[in-house]
């Protein structure tokens, strides 16, 4: 035991040391709070000045055409603020492919920042313009980035990543997610930026971050794996190692890259369209799409947007609900960091079943504790510990092996596709939810949650019979491992061949 321990100890300082060797620390930073921070950020951001934008509707309503609005247009009008940003955010989600096709994954993070910073400049002129109008296109811009940054941020780090280290280097989109829904609900406290003459500008504080990364990435290296596939320049693409990773020969790295261009040129790049017809990667597509689903309906989603209302619902007073928020917000971090330093060690597997898992038998309590909410004035305070540790459960485990198994299903040639269609999947949901969540929450109260409890068992029902292991595995033997699953005795690869000899 005492081996094992001073064995993983080894390996967290060598981990360290090869982070710190070279850029590769300092643009994993850059590309944090200029990519997944703006998708946490503004998940969280608007709850705060929701009343004030609101109140600003109607005053310039009124400004404008001397009248109250009725308040149903109120309504609607704050609706459109609220849903277009799903709509940025999938189309953002579907032009990743052209963007960071064209253009490289750094001038795509570059160009989006450009977006970010366009957005956040139309936001700040709305309230003196008097314009609800300019709420509504900068909240699209918003959802843009958020949609477009995402992609091409997960694509980027798996194409600086060597294999031993891409776990953890994956992982880092996750904790900059929750350290932007941390700061979300922190800029948005009374005491710092969410009083009501400063709505607008606490709306536009990752713009800071994009205008950083504008000035900062054009002087760190391009993706390596970009360079040598995509552009086969494998000079560029050693010099780019070197100067994230330190010096080195790495020709593992560059073998592992020309095996795959090999393969490459045997199946060359996929539409999305033409990777759902492809049977070679059906299982890889299935289990992206499951687990992506299973992530967005496990009931995070609804924890983002409306934890607020759940804590009410839950019984914690009002004046305190803020507070329990924010110690949320600094859970996350916490957790997805440990879970960074666990995941080459524990493998992915283990991460998704067992944290599925806790987090069903979580979302039972939590209903059976609503329930009993009037016997006892603790009892609620049961159930938003129930909730933190469901958020901790899934923040250190389908959260964050999501993240990194995203980025390790596909080879280069399909992963840009790949990355559409759950851009796609994720966005729909994203808007799905976030429509019919206040209806289910009002006719099933504490029940709806036995909703996200079946679908948490569902993940960790698939992720313990049929996901493979992916730890410490190349993109090629991933590919193979998951050709080999078998259903029934029957694979889809066997499908196939059986319909061509028909």
């Amino acid at each position: 035991m005492h081996c094992k321990v001073h064995a993983r100890k080894d390996k967290m300082e060598s981990l360290l040391r090869q982070l710190t060797h070279g850029n590769a620390l300092f643009l994993i930073i850059i590309l944090g709070v200029g990519g997944s921070f703006h998708n946490g950020y503004h998940n969280t951001g608007l709850s705060s000045p929701s009343p004030h934008i609101q109140r600003f509707i109607n005053s310039s309503w009124y400004d404008r055409y001397k009248e109250p609005p009725p308040p149903q247009t109120i309504t609607m009008i704050w609706s459109l603020i609220v849903s277009l940003y799903a709509v940025g955010g999938l189309i953002g989600a579907t032009s990743v492919k052209f963007v960071s096709g064209r253009l490289g994954r750094k001038k795509a993070m570059i160009a989006n920042s450009f977006v970010a910073i366009l957005a956040a400049v139309i936001m700040l002129m709305s309230k003196g313009a008097k314009s609800y109008e300019m709420i509504i296109v900068a909240r699209i811009l918003h959802g843009y980035t958020a949609g477009l940054g995402w992609s091409t941020h997960m694509m980027y780090l798996v194409e600086i990543s060597p294999r031993k280290l891409r776990g953890v280097v994956s992982l880092t989109a996750v904790t900059f997610a929750s350290l932007g829904k941390l700061s979300g609900r922190f800029f948005g406290l009374s005491e710092i930026l969410g009083r009501e003459e400063q709505w607008n500008i606490v709306l536009c504080v990752p713009a800071c971050f994009s205008v950083l990364q504008v000035i900062v990435l054009p002087f760190l290296p391009e993706a390596p794996r970009y360079l040598f596939i995509e552009k086969g320049d494998d000079k560029a693409c050693k010099k780019a190692l070197q100067s994230l990773w330190g010096k080195g020969d790495y020709k593992e790295e560059m073998d592992e890259m020309l095996a795959e261009q090999a393969a490459i040129e045997s199946a060359p790049p996929k539409s999305p369209l033409e990777l759902l017809r492809d049977r070679t990667v059906r299982w890889q597509l299935m289990s992206m799409s499951i687990i992506q689903c299973c992530n967005q309906l496990s009931g995070i989603t609804m924890l983002s947007t409306f934890s607020f209302d759940i804590f009410l619902e839950a019984g914690i007073p009002r004046d305190q609900i803020r507070y329990v928020t924010l110690g949320l917000g600094v859970s996350e971090i916490m957790i997805t960091i440990f879970c960074g330093l666990l995941i080459e060690h524990t493998g992915r597997r283990p991460l998704f079943w067992g944290g599925y898992g806790v987090m069903s038998a979580t979302w039972v309590c939590v209903t059976i504790t609503l329930s009993l909410k009037e016997f006892s004035h603790w009892v609620p305070y049961i159930a938003a510990a129930l909730i933190i540790v469901f958020i901790l459960f899934f923040c250190g485990g389908p959260s964050g092996a999501g993240a990194t198994l995203n980025n390790e299903l596909f080879i280069q040639s399909d992963r840009m596709a790949a990355f559409v269609i759950v851009g796609i999947q994720r966005w729909l949901c994203f808007a799905l939810l976030g429509l019919v969540f206040p209806f289910l929450i009002n006719a099933l109260n504490s029940y709806c949650f036995v909703l996200f409890a079946f679908v948490c068992l569902l993940g960790c029902l698939y992720t313990f019979f049929l996901l493979p292991e992916t730890k410490g595995k190349t993109l090629l033997e991933i590919s193979e491992e998951f050709k080999a699953i078998t259903v029934c005795g029957k694979s889809f690869l066997e499908e196939k061949r059986e319909e061509t000899k028909l």
